[in-house]
This record gives structure tokens, C-alpha cells and sequence, in this order.
């Protein structure tokens, strides 16, 4: 798919301290992309503390411009961390990175250019790769088949049984316009259901677009909610803990001085 080359992109990320570990592989993945005109918003739940300084100060994330970190200053939880940075945010289109996942390389440019192409859609997704311990890359089986979604095609998906909780599309990888973003009033203040209960209103509000190719590699690991007691098993439509589909971090606002904010880890180099 073509990239959408003018098109500026902001990449929100919510995070908290706990979550610093992960930056610079979400870092990293940024700076892979295909589609260079992006920033990048971290949003911090929780006071001023040095941890997402210093990892963004470790990986060269507070060198570049693109970059702006802020923190709430208190714990508020990640729907309302997400809704901070959106309030800050002026681009059209605006990407969610939770803390502890990366985009896949041509993530921005293939669904930037799906939005390009469907004018009308308010959002596009494409499948996500489970990220292991080890660093395999596994693919999901059943993925959605690419395409237009009509409105109201995602809560008509939605399966909500005692047994199986699935969604078509994983939630926490979707690019996202500004505009619906705002008139869905943005994340919900659902405990663990901020994506998902954004995705439904929104999809009842406008249609969205599913690409083929992956966009979004998810991380397994030990400190997630969502694998408590089960996880999310994959891009595309998986089984998900009843507790939610996603277990993730909070964000920050902008980075304007990083290394004020820490002055051991810039005396350290």
C-alpha cells in the first residue's frame, strides 16, 4: 500500500512508570517507519518521578523534536491519560502505541493510506503479531478480512458469551481521526474496556477500514492485565479476559525538557 506521505501523524502513548522498560522498543519502532512525518506524545499517569525520563533519555527519544512527554502528576488510569494528550494534539490523525507494544514498520504509511483511500472511514486497523519473550513474531489464524466496515459492524462482531470474549480487530492498534476521536468523546472511563468501549461507539458513529497487512506487534508478558487469567491471543479476533481487552499502561503530555527533569541520568551521559 502506498504511503500517505503528507500527512501528519501523532503517536499517542500512555505509560507509567512501571512501563518505562518497554519505551525504547516502542521508540525504536518508531523510528523504523516507513512514514516519517510523525510525533510522538507520551503521556504519563503518575507525578514526576525519573523512570520515563531516563528510558527516554537511554534510547535518544529526548534528542529528537518529534518527541513531547508529559505527566498527569497523578494516577488516573489510561482512559483518562489518553484523553490528556488528545486534548494537546492538533494533527488529524492520531495513532495509538500502548507503552508495551511496537508498530510494525509500515504500520503508519499502510493505514494512513487506507484512510486516504476511504475518505469516509473514521478509522483503520490492521492485524497484530503476538510479540513473545523470545522475540517470534506469531501471526493469529484468524485474522478479519480486509475491507470496509460499516457502521455498526464491530458491535454486530463483538462476542460477549460466558465462555469467549472476542473482538474482530484488536482495540490498541487503531489509527485513529481526530475528529471521530473527539466526537466519541475519546477514551472511555471503563476500568480495562477503554479501547474497546471507544471502538464500539465509534464504529456506531462512523464506518472504519481493516488492511491486510500487520500494523501492530503485541507484547506478551507477565506484567499485563489482560493475562489475568487469560490473554489476548492475537491480531484480528481473539479471546480476551473478561476483565477487558487490554490491560495497558497510561500516558503523558509533552517532553519539552526531559533532562531537567532528570539531572543524574544527563550528568550520566
Amino acid at each position: 500500500m502506498a504511503e500517505c506521505r503528507f500527512v501528519e501523524i501523532a503517536v499517542l502513548t500512555a505509560v507509567h512508570a512501571g512501563y518505562a522498560r518497554y519505551l525504547p522498543a516502542a521508540w525504536r519502532s518508531l523510528c523504523a517507519q516507513t512514514h516519517t512525518d510523525w510525533s510522538w506524545y507520551v503521556q504519563v499517569d503518575g507525578p514526576r518521578t525519573p523512570e520515563i525520563p531516563t528510558a527516554l533519555i537511554g534510547c535518544g527519544a529526548t534528542d529528537d523534536p518529534r518527541v513531547h512527554l508529559a505527566f498527569n502528576g497523578t494516577r488516573e488510569g489510561p482512559g483518562i491519560t489518553r484523553n490528556v494528550a488528545l486534548g494537546r494534539i492538533t494533527a488529524p490523525l492520531i495513532q495509538n502505541l500502548d507503552a508495551d507494544d511496537e508498530l510494525e514498520p509500515t504500520a503508519l504509511a499502510d493505514l494512513s493510506a487506507a484512510l486516504t483511500t476511504e475518505p469516509t472511514a473514521g478509522f483503520a486497523v490492521g492485524p497484530a503479531r503476538d510479540l513473545l519473550g523470545s522475540g517470534e513474531l506469531r501471526p493469529f489464524p484468524h485474522d478479519p478480512a480486509p475491507g470496509r466496515l460499516d457502521r455498526g459492524a464491530l458491535l454486530d462482531a463483538w462476542v460477549t458469551t460466558p465462555d469467549t470474549y472476542r473482538l474482530p480487530v484488536h482495540p490498541a492498534g487503531v489509527l485513529w481521526r481526530r475528529d471521530l476521536l473527539l466526537t466519541a468523546g475519546g477514551w472511555a472511563a471503563l476500568r480495562g474496556m477503554e479501547d474497546t468501549a471507544l471502538l464500539m461507539s465509534a464504529s456506531a458513529l462512523a464506518p472504519g477500514i481493516v488492511i491486510s497487512t500487520p500494523t501492530l506487534r503485541y507484547r506478551k508478558h507477565h506484567l499485563q492485565h489482560s493475562t489475568r487469567p487469560s490473554i489476548f491471543e492475537g491480531g484480528g479476533g481473539a479471546n480476551i479476559s473478561r476483565q477487558g481487552p487490554c490491560g495497558r499502561p497510561p500516558r503523558g503530555p509533552g517532553l519539552a525538557d526531559a533532562r531537567a527533569l532528570n539531572p543524574v541520568a544527563q550528568d550520566g551521559g
